[in-house]
């Protein structure tokens, strides 16, 4: 309530022209029938066609919203923001509106004279689509328009927009260019429209018949209607009618500054003329990768795709195809310039992360990152990627166990431009843009006197993007890991039998797959992931005492759906994931039936989950247990995870040219095991138990938006605790139980949670 009320705290002129009158606020007031939806909508644009002597911009600060400099108030300013209006309108097919202002100046201050301008919009009735026709004078062009009517964007009885009709005058030259027509342009188009029926205008001798028309008219004036005619433009050039053919292909694969005095050589390569200055690229990875051949009808695009093609794959800094035609024939040649990117770049960056409270302790996260990437890997275009990281995570209990955590990784990637394999099965619009990706891993985790982990993995699999969609499917992937545990474990699960079916090495031979989809309109942001992996159903059935002993045979499907909302300064986030992994119970190892491998479990807390707990830290369930002792469980890991989140964040000042940001939230959920017998009943997901089990924290922050990275410190607390340690069991499940100023749990993080604010003002 503190922090909403600060950043809605009034707005305060600075650098105002004194004794004059100067803009301090305007409004837009929509008259009409208009729904919510549609009010949102054009409200906004009303706004953008202001002029800006009337488009006062105010700067959120910790406690006020600052308006620096106002412009004086000046009649003529306003006079422009209704013509501009009345443009926006006539556009959108308002034809018979009107619009005037009213200003109201108040003293404030003794010297601030503060001017409100209203403007007062009445946009009419809107003009609609009568009758629509397209006369062409070109028998081709005709057959394509009339085919492709389905896909028109005009439609009787939908509004006379002129915005629509421009949109629906591209479709056409995109449909003419895709055949052939590569000259063809918007100047040879036109639309003829008028708002009159003639017949009412040739009114007869019958006095029933005059009653009739002046009916119509009646009701043409209550419901305004517009007839449309696109044709070609007057005086039109009838070379740009000509249909071509896709000629000769050259490819300069190697231009740059020091090779503008060499001469090229030039291969040909099934009908591609690749010429090159030094041959730091293999000929044959052109035709592939060219989506334009020889002797094909010209379409437009196949041009596109060629340009992205050669953008995307990143081995070139410079990508320009430039069409030739043949002067008096039919052909165009093309000629593809392509200039080569720096073949390596190397990268290295600090990572530093704190997840602590204020009476348990801290810990605190160092890792260094290098990076070499590769964009030209065996002249191929083909990119790999080696990384190597460093971390530790640093306590504070004593000199002693000042190092809590090491790890040290590993981690090769290759991404060839092509499906490999499967290319003829997978359809062409997801093999476009698709790529192969091997990938090696290995890595070495130390967690004192708990365990040393060592694991290695390799993948196959392929990525591909269409429209909003991502897909990737990691087929096989190879996963071994080697659990050394230490005393301290030993102990805990002598203690704790059940610990032993989660702290486990093994062998993993799986599929996965992610798919995500990005969508929403205006200011609205939907993103939706779905990932899944099946490991052991197939390899299971291959008779072996390692795979016996070491194969883990799971499957485990989670979802995560993202809503954003972008107001005008602020923004609203809601967040829902739900994930559960299920061992199968033919799996043969006694150790590995009950529990997914903790290395795949869910686990929460931390700067980017349920913030108001340290990471690893909350559940599973209901339990009620210490994190240290002969019967505690350091950390915490599920076979189910329930979450969701609410976030609003909105402006507060700039510091030293960044944005300082807050934001308000709270997180719902927690972790289960999903067997009885992986642990006590309290600690296994029920329905029945699940208004208890659910953990609620709520908190604050704040973040320094420095554009190409985010820093955040979220302050949070246990609203709602299921799962305390033994010395709080009192505290279990009651609301703000035992509240502190200084008992909540600090979080940094590096970015936005969740999604992060795409939508810029």
């Amino acid at each position: 309530m503190f922090l909403l009320s600060i950043v809605s705290c009034g707005v305060v002129p600075k650098n105002y022209p004194r004794n004059i009158p100067f803009v301090y606020e305007y409004k837009i007031n929509l008259e009409g029938n208009f729904s919510r939806e549609e009010r949102n909508e054009l409200i906004p644009k009303l706004v953008n066609q202001l002029d800006d002597s009337i488009r006062v911009r105010t700067i959120p600060q910790l406690y006020r919203q600052l308006l620096k400099n106002p412009p004086v108030f000046d009649k003529a300013a306003a006079d422009r923001s209704i013509v501009f209006m009345k443009a926006l309108l006539n556009a959108r097919g308002y034809f018979r509106d009107s619009s005037v202002y009213k200003t109201d100046t108040v003293l404030k201050h003794h010297d601030q004279l503060r001017t409100t301008v209203t403007f007062y919009v009445k946009p009419g009735k809107l003009v609609r689509l009568d009758s629509i026709s397209y006369h062409l004078d070109h028998h081709d062009l005709q057959n394509l328009t009339d085919s492709s009517l389905p896909a028109s964007l005009l439609k009787k009885g939908e509004a006379f927009s002129k915005i629509t009709i421009s949109n629906e005058l591209d479709r056409l030259v995109e449909v003419y260019r895709n055949n052939g027509y590569m000259r063809f342009t918007r100047e040879e188009l036109m639309g003829l429209w008028d708002t009159l029926d003639v017949s009412l205008l040739r009114p007869g001798l019958d006095p029933f018949a005059q009653v009739e028309i002046l009916q119509k008219l009646m009701e043409r004036r209550q419901n305004p209607t517009a007839n449309l005619d696109i044709r070609f433009r007057p005086g039109l050039d009838r070379s740009r009618l000509t249909k071509y053919f896709i000629g000769n292909i050259h490819v300069f694969p190697d231009f740059s500054r020091d090779t503008v005095n060499l001469t090229a050589k030039e291969v040909l390569v099934k009908n591609i003329h690749v010429n090159y200055y030094r041959k730091i690229f293999k000929p044959k990875i052109f035709p592939p990768n060219i989506y334009l051949e020889k002797g094909e009808l010209y379409r437009q695009n196949n041009y596109f795709k060629t340009i992205n093609r050669f953008n995307a794959l990143g081995a070139w800094s410079l990508v320009n195809l430039e069409a030739l035609p043949r002067k008096g024939q039919d052909t165009v040649d093309f000629k593809i310039v392509l200039t080569p990117a720096k073949k390596y770049a190397f990268s290295t960056n600090l990572e530093g992360s704190i997840n602590q409270s204020f009476f348990s302790g801290n810990l605190f996260g160092v890792a260094v990152n290098m990076g070499l990437q590769n964009r030209n890997f065996a002249k191929s275009a083909i990119g790999t990627n080696t990384n190597i990281r460093y971390g530790v995570e640093l306590g504070s209990d004593s000199v002693r166990s000042f190092i809590q955590t090491r790890q040290l990784s590993l981690s090769h990637n290759i991404y060839i431009p092509k499906v490999l394999i499967f290319g003829k099965l997978v359809p062409k619009k997801f093999s476009d843009n698709a790529k192969t990706v091997v990938s090696f891993n290995t890595a070495s985790t130390e967690r004192r006197l708990l365990y040393h982990l060592n694991t290695i993995n390799g993948s196959w699999g392929y990525e591909t993007q269409w429209k909003n969609k991502l897909l990737s499917i990691r087929i096989p992937n190879i996963e071994y890991s080697l659990l050394n545990k230490r005393d301290s474990l030993k102990k805990l699960i002598d203690s704790t039998p059940s610990l032993k079916n989660i702290f486990t090495d093994g062998f993993i031979a799986s599929v996965a797959i992610n798919y995500t989809i990005i969508g929403g309109k205006n200011n609205k942001l939907n993103v939706l992931r779905l990932n899944g992996e099946e490991s052991g159903l197939f390899t299971g059935l291959i008779k072996s005492k390692f795979l016996d002993s070491n194969l883990y045979r799971f499957l485990k499907v989670d979802a995560e759906f993202t809503h954003k909302v972008q107001l005008r300064k602020s923004s609203f986030i809601v967040r829902f994931f739900s994930g559960i992994g299920f061992e199968f119970g033919t799996t043969v190892s006694p150790d590995k039936k009950n529990n997914l491998p903790f290395f795949k479990q869910y686990f929460s807390g931390g700067p980017n989950s349920m913030r108001a707990w340290r990471l690893r830290q909350l559940g599973p369930g209901s339990v009620i247990k210490d994190f240290s002792g002969s019967n505690g469980s350091p950390d915490r890991y599920g076979d189910v995870q329930l979450e969701a989140n609410a976030e609003y964040r909105f402006p507060i000042t700039k510091i030293a040219g960044s944005q300082l940001n807050g934001a308000l939230f709270t997180d719902i959920g927690n972790i289960w095991f999903l067997k009885s017998a992986a642990g006590l009943p309290e600690e296994v997901f029920s329905f029945n138990r699940l208004g208890k089990d659910i953990a609620v924290g709520v908190g604050g922050g704040l973040r320094i938006d420095f554009g190409f990275f985010v820093i955040r410190l979220d302050y949070a607390y246990k609203a709602k605790n299921p799962s305390p340690s033994l010395a709080n069991a009192v505290s279990q499940n009651k609301w703000f139980y035992g509240w502190k100023p200084l008992g909540g749990q600090l979080q940094l993080g590096i970015n936005y949670p969740f999604v992060s604010d795409l939508f810029k003002k």
